[in-house]
């Protein structure tokens, strides 16, 4: 089943990550920082894919996962991200979760599963 947000650009979601997580206090660099542990890119590629308006689906599929994304447990939206069945719907509630307790105010180790 495909999603709309699989063809939807990253660089058309992460301006309402940074109002979200601007709006508690924390700073585009912490939410970057919290997209480059969950993908493995570093701050250039992260760049890219924003600049070239890179969908969910070519994001998540030129990324390497952290090896701990399964410590990432919760819902978003009322469902629980480890019981979500398309592997890239998976991948971006990943995504939305992190933002979520980065916007919540949880420490930054505890974010990235330190």
């Amino acid at each position: 089943m495909g999603y709309r947000i699989f063809t939807t650009a990253v660089a058309d979601v992460y301006p309402h990550y940074v109002t979200k997580v601007e709006k508690k206090g924390r700073t585009v660099a912490e939410l970057d920082e919290v997209i480059r542990w969950l993908t493995g890119f570093d701050q250039e590629a992260l760049q890219q894919h924003l600049a070239g308006g890179t969908t969910f689906e070519d994001f998540f599929a030129a990324a390497t996962l952290n090896a701990h994304v399964d410590l990432i447990t919760g819902s978003v939206c009322g469902v629980k991200v480890q019981e979500v069945e398309d592997p890239l719907m998976r991948r971006i509630r990943y995504l939305d979760k992190l933002v979520d307790e980065l916007a919540k105010g949880r420490p930054m180790d505890k974010v990235l599963r330190g």
